[in-house]
Order: structure tokens, then sequence, then C-alpha cells
């Protein structure tokens, strides 16, 4: 089973729509995956049309949450295994976020090996899956430090825009840092996102992130996409909103040079 972390501290790269439909084309390709929500925000589990199910509007921090999610996880020490649902994409599994993963950092903070809880839980189903795939918040605190700890690689979205490579150093740093809990943990890839041909700018972002992360960039990019847009908001992957699109071919192309470059 390998673990990968969708991290970038930047918001609005794509971490989101990168860990929705890479995880779908990868499980429609017969590789059996598990997505983990690790933001609070829990847009991955609206997505994929989890929470939908629920009433969002009766929610606040302190309520007991609907269902259970990696918060129950991570804070009461709950296996895995109990929390993952299955989605309406076959062979995809989630762990669903919940808002109350918002106060679970406080909580974690003097926890016995506190950046270790997911690790420990993932080791628990280690043959269950082909792969695992992290989504994390915006940030590097302690749930993306978790996340980064149990991982085998990082894949890092970079946005074809202005201030693309803004953080980097940053996240790359925070990485290096992490080697000493994880010394397994390198960067499994970058992938380049939102970009619209018609500008010299997404041009000139693609070849200043190929010359700086040379090989370790993926060579499919995920085009700007009306309807990659769309599709979370009607609780859907892009393949079941629109296989047809450049989103989906994209992310379709993604997943088969990942399962070559991983899959050995």
């Amino acid at each position: 089973m390998k673990i990968f972390v969708i991290a970038n501290q930047k918001g609005g790269v794509g971490k989101t729509t990168t860990a929705m439909n890479l995880s779908a084309s990868l499980a429609r390709a017969k590789k059996k995956v598990l997505v983990v929500d690790m933001d609070p925000q829990s847009n991955l589990s609206s997505g994929l049309g989890f929470t939908q199910q629920f009433d969002k509007q009766s929610w606040n921090s302190s309520d007991e949450a609907p269902y259970k999610s990696i918060y129950n996880v991570l804070v009461a020490n709950e296996p895995i295994s109990s929390v993952f649902v299955t989605t309406s994409t076959p062979n995809l599994f989630l762990v669903p976020s919940h808002l109350s993963l918002a106060g679970a950092e406080i909580e974690m903070v003097n926890m016995i090996s506190r950046e270790s809880l997911l690790k420990k839980a993932l080791s628990q189903i280690n043959e269950d899956f082909d792969y695992v795939i992290i989504d994390c918040p915006p940030s590097l605190g302690l749930l993306t430090i978790n996340a980064l700890s149990a991982g085998d690689y990082i894949l890092i979205p970079i946005q074809c825009e202005y201030f693309a490579l803004e953080g980097l150093g940053q996240l790359i740093e925070t990485t290096k840092l992490i080697k000493g809990i994880n010394p397994k943990l390198s960067i499994g890839g970058v992938i380049l996102t939102m970009y619209d041909s018609r500008t010299k700018l997404s041009e000139s972002v693609v070849k200043d992130v190929k010359d700086f992360f040379k090989d370790t960039a993926f060579n499919t990019i995920v085009p700007r996409n009306v309807r990659l847009s769309e599709a979370p908001s009607y609780g859907k992957t892009i393949f079941e909103y629109d296989e047809k699109s450049t989103g989906a071919m994209a992310y379709k192309n993604l997943a088969k040079e990942f399962i070559k470059k991983f899959d050995n």
C-alpha cells in the first residue's frame, strides 16, 4: 500500500479537485483506493457526495457529528476501518472529515506521538488498499504534519498562475524536517493545474516549474475547466459529471502516468 499526501499551504491550487478526480480515475483503473479528507472544511467529503446527505445548516464545531470522521480516528483512537465509507465510484473509499476537525489540533497537542497518529491508524490497514491519497488543509499545521509523517510520497499541485511557486520553499523545508520522523518521505511529483492555453503566463509557469523540479513534474497538465469546477457542487467526480470534458481526460491521463510511475 503506497500513501500519497497532496499538500500545498497555498489555497486554491486544485488540491481537493486533484485528490478527488485522481483517486476516482485510479479506482476506475481497477485500483483499490482510500482517500482521506484531512481538511476541516470537508470539501472532499462534500465533492464525493458524502456530506450532502446530512443537513449542514445545523452543524457547528461544538455539535456531535452526525457521522464518524477522521476526527474520531485522530482524537478518539477509533480504528480507521470503522470510519471509511463507500462512494459512488467502485473501488473508491472515503475517510470523511467534519468541522469538529478544526479543533483537533488543539486536542492533539498533549497527546503522545501526536505527529504520528494518522501513521499508526493507517498501519492497521496496510494490506487493504493499493493506494491511499490524503487531502491536506492549506496550512502546515499538525494535521498536515500527521499526513506527511504517514506518507511515502508528497504530491504538490501548482496552479499555472502568478505567484505559483510562492511558499513552496517552506513546504519543501517542512518535508525535509519531517524526514526526521519519516525518512522514507519523498516528493513523488508536481501536478500543474488550472492551465490556460490562451495566456503566456501559463506557458511561463509550466517552464519555470519544469526547470525547477526537472523530472519530478508530471507531463500531464490539468487545464482550467468549468466542468471541473461545477462537478463537486453536485457531489460528483468529473467522470460522473462529464466524462468527455477536457478536465476528465486530463485526470484520466494523469492516472495512467501515475500508475506507470508508482505501480511496481
